[in-house]
Formats: structure tokens, C-alpha cells, sequence
């Protein structure tokens, strides 16, 4: 059985650096133009050349989204954009396409960089497969509605060299692999064009023909109901299940999401899936361990979304549209000084005297005490009050650089 790669998404350089470091073996990241992620900081070209450089040192891939359903007026800017890619010195592993126009755009302007299909193409069956690789694609992006059975019967049916990859932990869509029409009608703003406002998390009610302007909620329970709001898929108990089935790439959802969440999802499959290439038994034994991991980022209640057949109505979040977390993310560490202080910047609140824990990349946890806080001038501080200030923080234990650092997440 061969190992499979573990794909990791990233949306700004400090994120990308924190999912390679973190156990990523590829790691996927949008540009300025033509990814399905408008909202998140992504990537400019000498951003991009920077992570492509970090990541490849480090034995990591880099692929590109460009997964947007484009209009006449991108064409152009598509063909500039390529031709900007395939003059990088070191360039993309790979580019993630949904639209044939952009296919051809990309085999024309750049064709030495591989290109994976997106799953805004509806990969749902294997003739679909043996298209796109007679057209020169190496890789498909599973729909997110494939069960196991259909993964294995896609496997069976296609090349070995055409590798399959598939979404394995993050948020799901209403809709059909992704393509969704509600934003553009409520808020005109394009979900396939990457400025998706995620109308599935809004709260509905539902108003009689007879009766115009009289809402009538739709009870769950008191607090109303979410109608289309999905909890996140989680596979890390069935990694033995998805390895089966002839998956090569398991991918992490997740460009808007911040370093915790993808230094604790990248850490957690990470260990979950060495484990169990070492032993199903030594991958058993550690479950709890994961599990406990896991929680530690943003998500809603887990589910195994279409895996293993239809989802039923545990698949759907009634009461909140709202993340849980049991950590609160503080900063990743830059580097210390000679006396042992971390520099960082600011992600949350915290005071001297919290107890914290310096997140490991090889899966430690090692719990420290806040001892001191300076500013950058080296005036002490109590505490770092304000968002994404820089400054440097005492431990008692010593971090290293790109350590993380969270605390617990304080209940009522």
C-alpha cells in the first residue's frame, strides 16, 4: 500500500511555512487572481516564490488554485497570469483547474506544470477521469459526494499513474462539490467566482404564499433552526478505510483558516497516518489522542459527510451555525534572542502568568508558564492588548522557532 500524501491548505505565506513545518507532504494556495478563495489574503507572485522556495527545500509541494469558473473578460488576464507562472524560477508543482477554458489556457501558456482537476468539476465517475487524462490532467479532485464503493470502482477503472485525491477533514457545501448559486442570488456576490458569502449558514424561515412579510420560524428547538448548515467532515478515524480505496492525496479543507487549524489538523493526520503505516495496531491505540487533537482548532460537530452512502439528518447542524474550539491560538514563534524570549505577533489576548502550551511539530505538548512580556522597545508589559502587535514573551519553557503557541479556551 503506498503512503498518501497529505495535503495541507494554506492562505498567506505565515500559514504555509506553519502547514510544511507542521507535517504537510504537499500544500495547496491560491494567488491575487482566479482562486475560489477571494476572501482569504492569498498569494502575490513574490509571495509565491517565497513559499514555493521554503516548501521545496523542505522536500514539500506547492500547487496553485486557479479553480474559478471564468467569464470572456478572464481569458486574457488568464493567459498574462500563466505566462507570469511559467517564467518562476522555481514554479508550481501543479496547477488546480476546474474550467476547460482555463485548461487550455494553462496546457498552452505553461504545459511542463502538472495539472490537478478541481472538484468544481464534478469529478462523480471514471469516464470523467479518462477524460481529463486523454486532455493531459494527472490528477482529479474527488466530487465530495463519492462514497467509498465509488472511490474504489473510480480506482479500478482508470490509469494507476492518474491519481485521485480527496477531501478528508474541513467545512462541507450545500451544494453540489461546491457549486452553489445561492450567494450570486442573495447577495450577487459569485460563489464560483470565489467571493462565495456562505448563505448556507444563515438562518431561514419560511413565509406563506397568502401571507407576504409574515415570517414563520421553523422550530427545531427554541432557538429556531439552520436549514442547510452541514457539520465538518472528519475521516482521522478511517485513514485505513481511505487509504483502501486507492486514494494517493488526502486533502485538507481550509484557505480561510488560520495556523492553529492547520498546524493542529496537518500535526494530527500527520501522526495518524505514520502511525498506521507502522502498525494498525500502534494507529488504534492513539485514537483518543487524535480525537482530543482535533478539537483543538475551530469546527463544528464532526460527520463523515457521503463516505459511507447518503448522510442522514445527524449530518446537519439545527441549533448554531457557529465553530467550537477548545484552544485559543496566541502567535507562532519567529525566533528567540540570547536571553530566551520568543518574538511573535499578537493573534489573541494573553496576560504574564497564563499557563500556555508550545505546540511541537513532532506532536509534543509541552505546557509553559508566561514569565514576562516586552514590547518591541523592551518596555514590560502585563499583557499584549492589542491585535497583531509584535513583541516578545518569556517562558519558562524555551520555544524554538515556528513553535506554535495556545491556551485553553476559557468556559463560563
Amino acid at each position: 500500500m503506498n503512503k498518501a500524501e497529505l495535503l495541507i491548505p494554506a492562505g498567506s505565506l505565515e500559514v504555509l511555512k506553519t502547514a510544511v513545518i507542521f507535517g504537510a507532504d504537499a500544500v495547496y494556495i491560491g494567488g491575487e487572481a482566479f482562486s475560489l478563495r477571494a476572501k482569504a489574503k492569498n498569494f502575490s507572485l513574490e509571495e509565491m516564490a517565497e513559499g514555493i522556495r521554503f516548501a521545496h527545500e523542505r522536500g514539500v509541494k506547492v500547487y496553485v488554485t486557479a479553480n474559478i469558473f471564468a467569464h470572456h473578460a478572464d481569458i486574457a488576464e488568464a493567459e498574462k497570469y500563466f505566462q507570469e507562472l511559467h517564467q518562476m524560477k522555481e514554479k508550481p508543482d501543479a496547477l488546480i483547474i476546474s474550467d476547460p477554458g482555463l485548461f487550455l489556457t494553462a496546457r498552452e501558456v505553461c504545459p511542463e506544470i502538472e495539472i490537478h482537476i478541481s472538484t468544481q468539476a464534478n469529478n462523480t465517475n471514471y469516464k470523467t477521469c479518462l477524460f481529463w487524462h486523454k486532455q493531459g490532467a494527472t490528477r482529479i479532485v474527488c466530487a465530495r459526494e463519492l462514497s467509498f464503493n465509488e472511490i474504489k470502482e473510480m480506482r479500478e477503472h482508470i490509469p494507476a499513474q492518474m491519481e485521485i485525491e480527496a477531501f478528508v477533514h474541513g467545512a462541507m457545501c450545500i451544494s453540489y462539490s461546491g457549486r452553489c448559486l445561492l450567494s450570486n442570488y442573495m447577495t450577487g456576490r459569485d460563489a464560483n467566482r470565489g467571493a462565495c458569502t456562505h448563505p448556507c449558514r444563515f438562518k431561514y424561515a419560511v413565509v406563506e404564499e397568502s401571507r407576504p412579510g409574515e415570517y414563520l420560524p421553523v422550530y427545531e428547538n427554541e432557538r429556531g433552526t439552520f436549514l442547510f448548515n452541514s457539520g465538518d467532515l472528519c475521516m482521522i478515524e478511517y485513514i485505513p478505510e481511505l487509504l483502501e480505496a486507492g486514494i494517493n492525496s488526502l486533502k485538507i479543507e481550509g484557505r480561510m483558516k488560520a495556523a492553529l487549524y492547520v498546524a493542529t489538523v496537518a500535526r494530527t493526520y500527520r501522526k495518524a497516518i505514520d502511525d498506521y503505516m507502522k502498525s494498525e495496531e500502534l494507529y488504534r491505540n492513539n485514537m483518543e489522542w487524535y480525537r482530543q487533537e482535533i478539537r483543538k482548532c475551530t469546527y463544528r460537530p464532526f460527520t463523515t459527510g457521503f463516505y459511507f452512502g447518503k448522510p442522514g439528518k445527524e449530518s446537519q447542524i439545527y441549533d448554531s451555525s457557529t465553530y467550537r474550539s477548545e484552544a485559543v491560538y496566541l502567535g507562532v514563534v519567529e525566533g528567540t534572542d540570547e536571553r530566551g524570549y520568543a518574538r511573535l505577533e499578537q493573534k489573541n489576548k494573553f496576560h504574564v502568568g497564563d499557563a500556555v502550551e508550545i505546540m511541537k511539530p513532532d506532536g509534543r505538548n509541552i505546557p509553559a508558564i508566561v514569565e514576562a512580556m516586552e514590547d518591541e522597545a523592551g518596555t514590560p508589559m502585563e499583557s499584549c492588548p492589542h491585535a497583531r502587535q509584535r513583541f516578545s514573551v518569556k517562558l519558562s519553557e524555551t520555544p524554538k522557532q515556528y513553535d506554535l503557541l495556545r491556551k485553553a479556551e476559557e468556559t463560563a
